[in-house]
C-alpha cells in the first residue's frame, strides 16, 4: 500500500470522514479520489457524500466528504 493511502486510511479511522481540502492540507493528498478508490477496491467501505464549504472568496461551493462506516 502506498505511503498517501496509508495515510488516508489512518487519518480515516481516526477522524472517519475527510474531504479534499483537508486531505491536501492535513495528508499532503491531491488526488484524494484516487487514494478512495484504492481502499474501496481493498474492502474498506467508504461512502461519498457532499458538504458545503466556503471558499477564498467566501462563496459556497459543493465538494465530496468522504466517510469511513466502520464494518
Amino acid at each position: 500500500m502506498k505511503k498517501q493511502t496509508l495515510r488516508l486510511l489512518d487519518y480515516l479511522e481516526a477522524k472517519r470522514t475527510v474531504t479534499p481540502m483537508e486531505a491536501w492540507f492535513d495528508l499532503g493528498i491531491y488526488r484524494l479520489s484516487a487514494c478512495v478508490f484504492k481502499l474501496r477496491k481493498m474492502g474498506h467501505n467508504i461512502i461519498t457524500g457532499r458538504v458545503t464549504v466556503k471558499n477564498r472568496y467566501g462563496e459556497d461551493c459543493i465538494v465530496a466528504n468522504y466517510k469511513l462506516i466502520e464494518a
